[in-house]
C-alpha cells in the first residue's frame, strides 16, 4: 500500500527514520503535523521501506498492518490539529445535516440533539430529535413571557421539509408551564402553531409549491396527503389575511362567476376585486350572487375603504346596483364594457339561430351556414374569405345581416371622449335598434337606455378604468379551477382564490423554498 507523500517526506531521508514530532517547514510545506511515532511503528517502518517493490506476499500482509496502523496514527493526528487549531492546507470539516438544521431553522431556545436516518426504500425518514435549551427559560404559548415549568407531555412528531425529498420528523416532548396570566398551558413552540402535525416551516414549502401545482400533484410528489396540502394552504391563508393590510384603494370591480354544476343561486360566487393601476388583485369572494352577499362584503373591506372608492366597475346586475348606490354613492359607477358587448353578441346570435330554423332547407339557408364566429368576431379583424361571406349576407337582406350591422355600428360609441356626444349618438343607436323589428336587439337597446347615466361615465372616468381587467381576474379564476378539475366544496374553492389571486402577506421563513 502507499503513504501519503507529506508522510513519506517527513518521516524518510537518507539516515534513517526521524523520532522527533514533524511540523510543516520551508522543505516540507505540504507535511502534516502529527505527534512523534510510537517506537514499535517506527522499528515496523524500517522493517518494510518506502522505496521497497512487490514485497513477498508474507511481507505483503505485514506491511498493510503497519500500514493500517500508521494510517489510523495520521487520522488521530490529523483530529489532534483540529482540536488544537492548526490550520491544514485540506480542509476537514464535514457537513452534517445537524449543521444545515442549524444554519437554515434554528430554534430560538431549542437545540438538536440527534439526526438519525431510519427505514430503507421508501419507507426511509430522518428523524430530529430536539431537546429545549439548558441555558433558557421555556415561554407561555400564549403570552410569550418566561415562565416556570410545569410538567412534561409524551413525545410527539411534526412533518417538516424534506431533505433531498427525504421525509423528515421533528421529534419533541413538550412542556408545560404555569403562566400568572393563562395558567397552565403548553409552552410556545417556534416551529409549531396549535395541534397541527405540521411544521408551520412545511406548511409554507406545501404552499407556495401548490401555486405552481395542483393540490393533488403537491401531494404525491412530496409523498404527503392531500389533506395535508389542503390544510397548509389554508393555514397560509388565513395568515396573510390577518396581516393583510387595505391600503390605497381608489377603484374596485364586481362581478359574479358561475362554480359547479348547475344554474341555482348557490352555484354563483360574488367576488370583488382591486383594479388600480398600481395593484390588481382579489378582496373578497363569497356564495351567490345576492344583496346579502355583497353587503357582507363591502362590510369585510370597512367603512374607510368603502367611503375612499373613487370608481365602481359592475355590470348590469340589478341586486349589485342597489346596494352600490346605496352604500358608495359617492363613487363613480361605471358598467363594465365587456358586458355591453356580451350582450350585443348574445342578441345577434338568437337573431341568427332563430332564423337558421325558418330556413331551414330553402337556397338562402346556405347564407348562415358556418357564420356563428365570424358573426361574433369584431368586424375589424375579419379578412378574406369571411369578409366576403358576411357582404353576402347583408347584400341577401336576411335578419341576422341587419343584427350584424347594429352591432357594429355601435361600436364607434366607445372612441367618444365628450360624455355629451356619446350620449347623443347612444340615444340615436337605441331609436334605430328599437325600429329594427329584430325582438332581442330591441330588448338590448331597452336595456341601454335604462342604464344611460351609468353608461356615460365611462367617460366621465377618462380611461382611467380599465374594465378588461375584471374579465381577464375571473378568467383566472377559470384556470385555478380548471387546474385543479373542480372544487367539491365552496371553503376549497374559496382557499384557492384567495391564495392565487388574493396576493396576500407571506409569513418570513428562513430561507426561500421555491
Amino acid at each position: 500500500m502507499g503513504y501519503p507523500r507529506a508522510f513519506v517526506l517527513a518521516h524518510s531521508g537518507a539516515s534513517g527514520v526521524r523520532s522527533g514530532p514533524i511540523t510543516p517547514s520551508a522543505r516540507c510545506p505540504a507535511a502534516i503535523a502529527v505527534p512523534p511515532l510510537p517506537r514499535i511503528l517506527r522499528s515496523e517502518m524500517r522493517c518494510y521501506p518506502l522505496a521497497a517493490r512487490r514485497p513477498r506476499v508474507g511481507g505483503g500482509l505485514r506491511r498493510e498492518s503497519a500500514g493500517r496502523k500508521i494510517g489510523a496514527w495520521l487520522a488521530f493526528g490529523a483530529a489532534a490539529n483540529i482540536e488544537a487549531g492548526v490550520k491544514t492546507e485540506t480542509p476537514t470539516t464535514q457537513l452534517t445535516v445537524k449543521a444545515i438544521l442549524n444554519r437554515v431553522q434554528r430554534f430560538a431556545g431549542f437545540v438538536y440533539r440527534s439526526v438519525v436516518l431510519r427505514g430503507e426504500g421508501r419507507d426511509t425518514c430522518i428523524e430530529v430529535h430536539v431537546e429545549p435549551h439548558a441555558g433558557m427559560h421555556c415561554r407561555c404559548g400564549k403570552c410569550l413571557r418566561p415562565c416556570p415549568g410545569y410538567d412534561t407531555l409524551d413525545e410527539r412528531s411534526w412533518l417538516f421539509v424534506p431533505l433531498w425529498n427525504i421525509p423528515v420528523w421533528l421529534h419533541y416532548a413538550p412542556r408545560r408551564v404555569e403562566c400568572p396570566i393563562h395558567g397552565v398551558v403548553v409552552e410556545h413552540l417556534p416551529w409549531s402553531d396549535g395541534k397541527r402535525p405540521i411544521a408551520t416551516a412545511m406548511m409554507g414549502f406545501l404552499a407556495q409549491w401548490a401555486r405552481r401545482l395542483s393540490w393533488r400533484e403537491t401531494a404525491r410528489v412530496f409523498r404527503t396527503s392531500w389533506e395535508a396540502v389542503y390544510r397548509s394552504v389554508e393555514w397560509f391563508v388565513e395568515w396573510g389575511l390577518a396581516h393583510r393590510e387595505l391600503r390605497d384603494i381608489a377603484a374596485i370591480g364586481i362581478d359574479e362567476i358561475h362554480w359547479g354544476k348547475g344554474r341555482r343561486g348557490a352555484n354563483f360566487l360574488t367576488v370583488i376585486y382591486q383594479v388600480d393601476a398600481h395593484r390588481r388583485r382579489l378582496l373578497w369572494v363569497g356564495p351567490r350572487r345576492t344583496q346579502a352577499s355583497l353587503r357582507r362584503g363591502l362590510q369585510a373591506l370597512g367603512p374607510e375603504v368603502v367611503h375612499g372608492l373613487r370608481f365602481v366597475c359592475s355590470d348590469m346586475w340589478k341586486p349589485y346596483l342597489q346596494v352600490i348606490a346605496k352604500q358608495a354613492a359617492q363613487a363613480l359607477h361605471v358598467l363594465d364594457r365587456f358586458h355591453i358587448v356580451m350582450h350585443l353578441n348574445q342578441a345577434v346570435d338568437q337573431v341568427r339561430r332563430a332564423e337558421s330554423g325558418r330556413l331551414r332547407g330553402s337556397a338562402r339557408a346556405k347564407h348562415l351556414k358556418n357564420m356563428r364566429w365570424k358573426l361574433l368576431r369584431r368586424g375589424t379583424r375579419v379578412r378574406g374569405y369571411a369578409r366576403a361571406q358576411l357582404r353576402g349576407l347583408v347584400a341577401a337582406k336576411l335578419a341576422t345581416g341587419r343584427a350584424w350591422l347594429l352591432k357594429e355600428i355601435f361600436q364607434p360609441f366607445w372612441r367618444y371622449k365628450s360624455p355629451s356626444w356619446a350620449q347623443a349618438f347612444l340615444r340615436c343607436w337605441t331609436t334605430r335598434a328599437l325600429r329594427s323589428r329584430l325582438e332581442p336587439m330591441k330588448k338590448v337597446a331597452r336595456m341601454l337606455r335604462t342604464h344611460e347615466p351609468l353608461l356615460l361615465n365611462w367617460f366621465r372616468a377618462k380611461g382611467e378604468l380599465s374594465s378588461g381587467v375584471v374579465e381577464g381576474l375571473n378568467n383566472k379564476i377559470r384556470v385555478v379551477t380548471r387546474r385543479s378539475y373542480g372544487f367539491r366544496t365552496y371553503r376549497a374553492m374559496e382557499v384557492a382564490l384567495y391564495h392565487n389571486l388574493g396576493h396576500l402577506p407571506e409569513p418570513e421563513f428562513t430561507h426561500g423554498f421555491c
